[in-house]
């Protein structure tokens, strides 16, 4: 199959290759030999000790715990950033949240006749109180109302004065539980993400959430399914269970925090360039794989770096790397708004959102793409190195024996299995790689994880070798990101790209296939097919030439590299019957961001001041996105060169067909907040 331009014969001779890829084996070698998962471990041991809440006192500590160890691995420029946070200050599109601190909260069922019972502490548990709540001290009946997010589920109950239990999360029902019908604090079972394991372990407890900007400020605690299931069936049957809900907490002005430190380059002229290791600090206590795993693995990609350049085993890059520990997303729209200067000198990131899941976790490890409308050949230089992880690690589990098995002493023997799979939303990734920023960002990254946000994400379940594996991936892409400023670095990344084009056409052949085989039957989807492979020759195209792909290295790449063939076979593409052919372009002089960040959604408050129905694009369900990633994505395609029409059909070869309608409907919504406009 010669799809776009290379022959099975290149791509098997560089799968068969078995040496190291990109760097030299002197350079893979030192690192293999330095990394260490259980460093790594150690530290994370420490971090989750701590409630790691935006802006609260455990964020703090574990800031100041990160900074400690950064100093004394001999980085530079290590500070702890500090940004006004009051929930009034805007850092682009993120509405800054304020901080939020908890002082003391318990839950208890009060018996008449007997002990009252504990029901949940934050003390021991903080996990059991939701983010947001407010101080509050009530004694009060619990009412069960189902989901409890739509009015039926309160109809011919009486909530008001009391404490509603409910099977979403507290922010979903607030509004109308608290703000409508006068309920005096919420209990909630919210259940983890849904996977395969989804409500099995009925005694896990998910971190909860109330709306940081609600007027119906209120309390929530907490509930595993077990406790839920309990209380549910005693209500059912006519039982009362009167609860005591104390809590100290609260919103209060205070200040984004972000760590970071630096390797300094070595080239003059390329100094000023960065390539940036990214995470997220927050989240619940222990919150171990999520994301205390990318806080230390690059904070042991930083040691080790470090360690060996002083000692003279890997030479000084010619770039500066940079490592970021900010709050998830909201502290990375703050920082690339609020120091410009960082989104113009890095080049390229390596975001790390949960890198350590043992087999207990049911962890899948992923080396994901970023979105079509940036094409770039860093996750590539990302995949080669995870798939010589794969191979290694593959050999030494079938065989004991190979050159770089990439096990750690207190961890475990499993093959890695990594995958390199498409653009998908849901961490910092998103907000390097908005149009607005344009830096590509490869993303490091556990899914499923059957324990994500609860108390069960602990220390217990995360493995040092696979902490080592995802350093050593995201350490030799930095390395050689950093370093690379060569004809003879030009040549191997050649290669790995075509290897990268074969896996992506070989994606493109298969969900061609599940067109032709099954549902590209209708009018709709007729020709569809086409499109996807028109698609993902453009993303191959604007990935070489330097006029299209926001890029830093183009400059190295010799015209036509990845030229389609003069044999393609020629497309027939299908266009629904009407057309639509406006160009547009996002205004850069508005805030910049992805529209729907943490806690506040820029779009949708700028719709609704502007009495803009919500554009049905945001709740499409496409075969492989989701309304966010279509959306995401529109606005990234609207460059000003692309129709309409050429951003539906681009769309629709990323996550999916959508129809015309919807993506044109979502851009004049997108014009009349100001945040797009017509080339005219």
């Amino acid at each position: 199959m010669v799809w776009f331009g290379i022959g099975i014969a290149a791509f098997a001779s560089i799968a068969a290759a078995q040496k190291p890829p990109l760097l030299p084996e002197k350079d893979v070698a030192a690192l293999a030999q330095e990394l260490s998962g259980e460093t790594a471990k150690r530290n994370l041991e420490g971090l989750a000790r701590f409630h790691r809440q935006r802006g609260s006192q455990g964020f703090h500590s574990g800031a100041e715990l990160v900074a400690e160890r950064a100093r004394a691995y001999g980085l530079s420029g290590v500070f702890i950033m500090q940004f006004p946070a009051d929930g009034k200050i805007f850092y682009g599109t993120q509405r800054s949240r304020p901080a939020w601190d908890a002082e003391f909260a318990e839950l208890w069922e009060m018996k008449q006749g007997s002990a009252a019972i504990k029901i949940g502490s934050y003390e021991a548990e903080p996990v059991v109180l939701a983010e947001d709540s407010e101080s509050a001290d009530v004694t009060a009946d619990l009412v069960d109302v189902g989901e409890g997010t739509k009015e039926s589920d309160y109809a011919g109950k009486d909530v008001k004065g009391k404490i509603v239990l409910t099977g979403a999360q507290p922010g979903a029902v607030q509004d109308l539980a608290v703000g409508k019908f006068g309920a005096a604090g919420i209990v909630s079972y919210a259940q983890n993400q849904k996977t395969a394991w989804w409500g099995e372990d009925e005694n896990l407890i998910r971190w909860g959430h109330l709306e940081t900007f609600s007027p119906n400020k209120t309390f929530g605690f907490m509930v595993s399914l077990k406790t839920a299931r309990a209380m549910r069936e005693r209500l059912a049957h006519g039982d009362k269970i009167l609860l005591h809900a104390t809590v100290k907490a609260g919103q209060h002005p205070g200040n984004y925090e972000v760590v970071t430190a630096t390797i300094s380059g070595a080239d003059p002229k390329l100094k000023d360039e960065e390539i940036a290791f990214s995470c997220h600090l927050d989240h619940q206590r222990p919150g171990a794989n999520d994301n205390a795993t990318g806080c230390v693995t690059i904070l042991e990609v930083a040691r080790t770096l470090q360690k060996l350049i002083n000692e003279g085993k890997l030479v000084r890059p010619a770039r500066t790397i940079r490592f970021i520990w900010p709050p998830e997303v909201e502290g990375t729209v703050t920082l690339l708004n609020a120091k410009p200067e960082f989104a113009q000198r890095i080049k390229a990131a390596i975001h790390m959102d949960m890198v350590g899941g043992g087999p207990a976790t049911k962890a899948v490890f992923h080396v994901t793409r970023g979105p079509m409308s940036l094409p770039s050949f860093v996750h590539d230089v990302a995949w080669a190195f995870a798939d010589f992880v794969n191979e290694q690690s593959y050999k030494f589990a079938t065989t004991g024996d190979a050159e770089y098995p990439f096990v750690a002493p207190e961890g475990g023997k499993e093959p890695l299995q990594a995958r390199f799979g498409p653009y998908t939303m849901g961490s910092d990734h998103d907000v390097y790689q908005d149009s607005s920023f344009a830096i590509p960002a490869i993303y490091l990254n556990d899914w499923p994880d059957r324990y994500i946000h609860t108390n069960f994400d602990t220390a217990a379940n995360i493995d040092p070798t696979k902490l080592k594996r995802a350093a050593f991936i995201g350490a030799a892409s930095g390395y050689f990101l950093a370093q690379m400023n060569s004809s003879e670095d030009l040549a191997w990344l050649n290669a790995v790209v075509m290897e990268g084009r074969m896996m992506r056409s070989a994606q493109t052949l298969e969900r061609r296939l599940g067109f032709t085989w099954g549902i590209g039957r209708d009018d709709f989807l007729r020709g569809e097919d086409s499109l996807l492979v028109e698609g993902a020759r453009q993303y191959e195209l604007d990935m070489a030439n330097p006029m299209l792909a926001p890029g830093w290295f183009p400059t190295f790449v010799p015209e036509g590299w990845l030229a389609a063939p003069s044999n393609a076979p020629p497309l027939v593409l299908y266009r629904p019957k009407q057309k639509y052919e406006v160009v547009f372009f996002r205004r850069f002089e508005h805030p910049k961001g992805p529209l729907a960040v943490f806690g506040y959604d820029y779009f949708a408050d700028h719709a609704k001041a502007a009495g803009i129905v919500t554009p049905k694009l945001l709740s499409y369900e496409g075969l492989w996105g989701s309304g966010e990633e279509y959306a995401y994505e529109v606005l990234n395609f609207a460059d000003g060169k692309r129709s309409a029409q050429q951003i539906r059909d681009a769309v629709s070869a990323e996550y999916g067909p959508v129809s015309l309608e919807l993506v044109v409907e979502y851009l004049q919504a997108l014009e009349r907040t100001g945040l797009v406009e017509q080339v005219k």
